[in-house]
């Protein structure tokens, strides 16, 4: 296993990022108002099988290991708390995750069979111990057919919208409550009841932007109140992004590589205005900080917010420039 890289506060300037990297006539492209005609959109089946191809190439990747660092909520979680891993990939975010804690159970999906089979196998030879009753993967694209109604039925979501409102009213001292609720929000035998938390883990990028908004609705809809959504992606000016060459670029900040597949590159404002478009709400102001493992002149720039599932409570953001 390798070093886990390490992260400062310090000796990092985004604005003098941005000014280098914009200045940079070689980049310059990147920055141009987009004025051709978009290619026609993939169907969704094509973005599953662009998919199943990466997957099938990448037979390995790396275990996340920084994850429960930056995300220490998933190890003072409450006993039986309830995770939902959307697009999970190869396993590479689930595996640390079962290691920290055993609390958690993990509902893990991807709109790859292939990756759903790497991720077994990944947890499979990971020593975790018996992990079954507490690991689940399932075929889903979320941006397209939503979730399955055996994580949250429809009286469930309803649910969640009047408890949300019930349990935090303007008042700030009844704020704070628990996520695993269970006497109102306990297990129910319609569905498993939502869930705790979501993480989105380099997953919403490959997800086309016009269908962002309802994906993250339909994440709002399966987090229990107080529930929290993990997310952390690719951010502007990350080396990746300015790598890719001018015929990949098919919109404003969003590229296809030749395989099919996709990425975009957000920045704070974006990921702000989409979460809080579907009733997350903001709390701690942008920090910045950068790893160790940076390379050369190009890093790599990381978005990561945490997102409270409900009308009153906050969300962290911290923007990351490290490798991935």
């Amino acid at each position: 296993m390798g070093r886990e890289a390490e992260y400062f506060s310090k000796d990092f300037d985004w604005e003098k990022l941005k000014q280098e990297v914009e200045s940079n006539p070689s980049l310059s492209y990147h920055f141009q108002p987009f004025d051709s005609i978009p290619p026609s959109l993939p169907s969704p089946s094509q973005d599953s099988q662009a998919w199943n191809q990466f997957h099938i190439r990448h037979s390995t990747g790396r275990e996340r290991r920084y994850l429960l660092k930056e995300f220490p909520e998933l190890l003072s979680c409450d006993e039986y708390s309830k995770v939902l891993e959307v697009g999970c990939g190869n396993g590479s975010t689930t595996l640390p995750i079962l290691r920290g804690t055993d609390n958690i159970t993990i509902y893990a999906c991807d709109c790859s069979n292939e990756a759903l089979e790497r991720a077994n196998k990944m947890i499979e030879v990971g020593n975790v111990g018996s992990v079954a009753y507490r690991f689940h993967l399932f075929h889903c694209d979320f941006s397209t057919n939503g979730f399955p109604k055996w994580l949250a039925c429809d009286s469930c979501q309803g649910n969640f919208l009047q408890k949300q409102h019930d349990q935090f009213p303007d008042d700030e001292e009844n704020k704070d409550t628990s996520l695993n609720n269970s006497s109102s929000l306990g297990e129910r035998k319609c569905c498993t009841g939502g869930v705790d938390f979501i993480t989105l883990i380099f997953t919403l990028s490959a997800v086309p932007l016009h269908r962002m908004p309802s994906a993250i609705r339909e994440c709002f809809s399966v987090l229990k109140p107080g529930g929290l959504l993990l997310f952390r992606d690719y951010g502007l000016y990350d080396m990746t992004m300015l790598r890719f060459e001018p015929d990949k670029r098919v919109s404003f900040r969003e590229y296809i590589r030749s395989d099919g597949t996709r990425s975009y590159f957000f920045c704070a404002n974006t990921v702000r205005d989409l979460f809080t478009g579907s009733g997350f709400k903001e709390h701690l102001s942008l920090n910045i900080v950068v790893s160790n493992q940076q390379i050369a002149e190009l890093g790599r720039v990381c978005i990561e917010f945490g997102f409270m599932g409900n009308f009153r409570n906050p969300f962290d953001i911290i923007l990351q420039n490290f490798v991935h």
